[in-house]
Parts: structure tokens; C-alpha cells; sequence
């Protein structure tokens, strides 16, 4: 059985996916997030949930723990976590530039870096990335650690997917615009988005099944607006 494994699983779009996942055949998902509480409410025997903090100093052995437990074989990993602080760039302390870029970089690089030898052949590496990491999309004041995180997320997509050739592993960055999240809330209060996270997440569901097929090394835009 593949694994599919997804990051910040415990709400959103990562908890949309973990349900749209457990309905597949021959598929395990293991979704990964610092507060499981909703996925364990979904009581499926085809979901592994892991309370972890991918951020923090000891991530690395509960990852390795989590491996040897249940024999991890990923066909399919989303790194979806991420964090986002909205304040003006003067009040921005250096704790908020580790904590943004730890989270939304340093996690995903390091947990590709401890998944590498136990991928499946013909994996894809799905890395959420946001439009306001995209050169020459519109930008917004209070985003700034948010959105060159995310720029950084998207070129290392573009450098990993060049490391990793020949092995099989394919890596790709869906830059997202507005989706109906507790995110966009927080980044843009009181907007209404056109898409909800449910949708979002078909979307990225599909993609990350299909998607390795036509593409390697993209970061490819998925947004109706930005918000």
C-alpha cells in the first residue's frame, strides 16, 4: 500500500484532503499536524494521525519514529503547513522571521530531505505555495515574511526538482490564491473568497495523483483572485 501524506492536516484545505484521500483504494493517508482533534473525528481505519510540530527542534526523531511504526512507503506527499503573520513590516521582531521561515521553508526542505529513501517509484512532491510568493503578482502590506517564505518555497521546488532527477521523485509548487481558510481570514479579514477550501482541495487532490505525469519543476498558479 502507497502512502499519501500531508502536512497541516488538522484544518482547511490539509483537512479537506485528508478526507477526499481516505475514500481511495490501495492508498494509506497519514495526516500530519501540531492538533489532530478533527482527524481523529473522522474515525477512518485508513488514516494515520500524527501530532507533530514539523518546526520544532524534535521533529526530526518523531518523523523517524513515525517511519519504522508503519513501514512509510509515500507515494504522494503535500506539504501543506504553513504559517502567517499579518503586521506591518516596522513591528516585524526576528522571532517572526525564524518562526515564518522555519515553518513554511526549513520544515518542508528537512522532511523531504528524512522521506528521500523511502519514496515510491513515480513519486510526486507537491509543495502549497501561495501567489503572493509569485514574482509580479500583486502584493499586500503586512505579508511580507509570508509571501518571500513563499517565494522561496516556489524556487526550491525548482531546485529540488533538478537534484532529484533520475530518481523517479517529481516536485511541483501550486501557488494558491484566495480560498475560504481560516488563513485568509487571518491575512485578509472579512473577505469572501471565490473559492471554498473543499474545492481548492479537489483541485489539488487531482493534482497531485495526475499531475507529476505532465509537469516537474513547475510552480503553477491556481487562483481565480488575489484575495
Amino acid at each position: 500500500m502507497t502512502d499519501i501524506i500531508i502536512t497541516g492536516a488538522g484544518k482547511g484545505i490539509g483537512f479537506e484532503l485528508v478526507k477526499l484521500f481516505i475514500g481511495l483504494e490501495n492508498y494509506r493517508v497519514v495526516g500530519l499536524s501540531r492538533n489532530i482533534d478533527q482527524l481523529n473525528g473522522l474515525k477512518s481505519t485508513n488514516l494515520i494521525s500524527v501530532s507533530v510540530d514539523l518546526a520544532s527542534s524534535g521533529a526530526t526523531e518523531s518523523i523517524r519514529k513515525l517511519i519504522d511504526l508503519h513501514d512509510l512507503k509515500p507515494g504522494i506527499l503535500i506539504n501543506n503547513a504553513g504559517l502567517l503573520i499579518n503586521k506591518p513590516m516596522t513591528q516585524m521582531q526576528p522571532e517572526d522571521f525564524d518562526n515564518v521561515f522555519t515553518t513554511n521553508v526549513k520544515a518542508p526542505f528537512f522532511f523531504i530531505q528524512q522521506l528521500l529513501p523511502y519514496f515510491a517509484p513515480n513519486a510526486h512532491i507537491v509543495n502549497i505555495g501561495s501567489m503572493g510568493g509569485v514574482q509580479g503578482s500583486a502584493k499586500f502590506s503586512g505579508l511580507s515574511l509570508y509571501s518571500a517564505s513563499k517565494g522561496a518555497l516556489a524556487v526550491l521546488t525548482e531546485c529540488l526538482a533538478e537534484e532529484l532527477k533520475g530518481t523517479g521523485i517529481a516536485v511541483n509548487c501550486l501557488a494558491l490564491g484566495a480560498a475560504q481558510t481560516e488563513m485568509l481570514g487571518q491575512a485578509f479579514p472579512g473577505y469572501k473568497a471565490p473559492v471554498t477550501a473543499n474545492e481548492m482541495a479537489e483541485f489539488i487532490a487531482e493534482f497531485a495523483l495526475s499531475g507529476h505525469r505532465y509537469f516537474n519543476g513547475k510552480i503553477l498558479p491556481v487562483s481565480l483572485s488575489t484575495p
